[in-house]
């Protein structure tokens, strides 16, 4: 068992427009409201980066940076580590369309953004932060590895660690095989001691087989969480949001699963 400490979050997702402003929906002190997806705009990269910066980017560093705010961390000091189900598709897609014209000459610009761990970069160009960063992907459970590497690294080298998941929609044909109902970003701020900023303690295990999955009570967050991969977080931060105790069932890969038990700080 891990233990761990969430000092602050960062979330945007359609209608979620922020921590502070989805706690009080998460914990059913105001009803949600569908609403478009609103991202920031990332004054901290440079004019150049932010014009050719694509949507996956904007998610990761938007949340991230939202978290560290929330919990008065310096990106300079933080070590990260981002996760996301597949990456940018729309990147992938403008390769693959390129690849079946006569020229085929992709554009460099868009084969760089099409590697995973692209979002990394741009956070370290947008932060300064160089402390060490790790991407990873795992599919539909990319959230529940993004959080036992972050947890992992919290416990093993007794630091600070920023957990970026996000994915966005794929572009047809690609939708058709891969279907992502919507943008959604998330970010925590894990830390190995509590503080004034810690929201909850998290203890993270894995549970048995026949645990079944935590789901969500509000339909329309439900389907955020069925159908989008970095929105399996939101049974956890509902857990956060409502500062009660609980336990929390996260779908691992195959038939394992996470348990993460809830403590409010």
């Amino acid at each position: 068992m891990m233990r761990v400490f969430v000092d602050g979050i960062g979330l945007i997702a359609p209608g979620l427009n922020g921590w502070n402003a989805s706690a009080a929906i998460l914990a059913g002190n105001v009803s949600y409201v569908a609403g478009p997806l609103i991202i920031p705009t990332l004054e901290i990269l440079p004019p150049a980066e932010r014009r050719r910066t694509p949507i996956v980017v904007k998610l990761a560093i938007a949340a991230g940076c939202e978290a560290l705010a929330n919990a008065g961390q310096p990106a300079a000091e933080t070590a990260s580590v981002f996760t996301s189900s597949g990456g940018d598709g729309d990147v992938i897609h403008q390769i693959c369309d390129t690849l079946t014209q006569p020229a085929r000459e992709v554009s460099p610009t868009r084969f760089h953004n099409s590697v995973h761990n692209a979002p990394a970069g741009y956070w370290g160009i947008a932060t300064g932060a160089h402390e060490p960063s790790t991407s990873l992907c795992a599919f539909d459970a990319s959230f529940a590895a993004g959080l036992i590497e972050a947890a992992t690294q919290v416990s093993v080298d007794g630091r600070k660690v920023l957990l970026v998941a996000y994915d966005a929609p794929y572009p047809e044909p690609l939708n058709g095989v891969r279907h992502i109902s919507a943008g959604f970003g998330i970010a925590m701020l894990m830390s190995p001691q509590q503080s004034a900023k810690s929201l909850s303690a998290l203890a993270i295990s894995f549970a048995s087989n026949a645990a079944p999955v935590t789901k969500l009570m509000q339909s329309d967050l439900e389907n955020f969480r069925a159908n989008i991969p970095s929105a399996r977080a939101l049974p956890l931060l509902t857990s956060i949001a409502k500062r009660e105790a609980a336990t929390v069932i996260t779908a691992y890969l195959g038939d394992n699963s996470l348990q993460t038990s809830v403590t409010p700080c």
